[in-house]
């Protein structure tokens, strides 16, 4: 039996290109030192295990990049929606570009380079803001800290989390995302039949089953978006 949908409750679900917008390069363009390595070679358990430096140096330029950037108008244009509307915004991003933007209630699927966690003890979070993180680095228990990154192989964070909320949106709207990554993206099937359903990105590889796509950019069409809802 699926939930009991909500009219003021709006779900967004965001990828790479909400943050691209905003300056921050996906892993594909990042080019110089990276450009040597696959993704699973710097994003995943085996590496971590095989070459812990090269990891924390990935994940350290990547948070000094995305601490730099500023939130967009897409970001900044969602905020205003909690002005009438419980808004959740579900995002496969791992920066905070969202928050910043003024966005109250985020959950992060794929984890937060903001934050670090222990490898004794998934549970001890610590924020680290901008700052590196260092091999000696340590958790209260001695254990080294890693990057608070969901990794190829691992489970993602907060999916039934997630997909009750937008089980139960009276509209639910995609930003950025080819929907390509899953499980993160089985995630729009939990949408009901009566919600109204948007998807925003230049560029599809299929396009789900009563969903409209309204191609182009994020900066350019989420602010539409809004004001329309907000004016509801």
């Amino acid at each position: 039996m699926s939930d009991p949908i909500d009219h003021n409750k709006v779900v967004v679900l965001t990828g790479a290109g909400i943050s691209a917008e905003s300056g921050l390069p996906t892993f594909r363009d990042m080019g110089g030192l990276w450009e040597q390595y696959e993704i699973t070679e710097v994003a995943s358990p085996q590496a971590w295990e095989a070459n812990p430096q090269l990891v924390l140096d990935f994940y350290n330029e990547r948070r000094t990049k995305a601490v730099a950037a500023l939130p967009n108008a897409a970001h900044q244009a969602l905020a205003e929606l909690e002005s009438r509307y419980e808004v959740v915004v579900i995002t496969q991003n791992v920066d905070d570009l969202h928050e910043r933007g003024g966005s109250t209630n985020v959950i992060h699927v794929h984890g937060e380079l903001v934050k670090a966690r222990s490898t004794a003890d998934a549970s001890l979070l610590y924020e680290m803001g901008g700052k590196e993180i260092q091999l000696g680095d340590l958790c209260e228990q001695g254990a080294q800290l890693r990057p608070h990154i969901v990794w190829f192989g691992e489970a993602i964070h907060n999916f039934d989390v997630a997909a009750r909320h937008v089980s139960s949106a009276g509209k639910v709207l995609v930003v950025g995302t080819s929907l390509s990554v899953y499980p993160a993206a089985g995630l729009l099937t939990k949408a009901q039949a009566s919600a109204e359903k948007l998807i925003v990105s230049p560029d599809l590889e299929s396009e789900p089953v009563a969903f409209h796509w309204i191609k182009g950019t994020a900066v350019e069409h989420v602010p539409q978006i809004v004001n329309r809802w907000l004016e509801e």
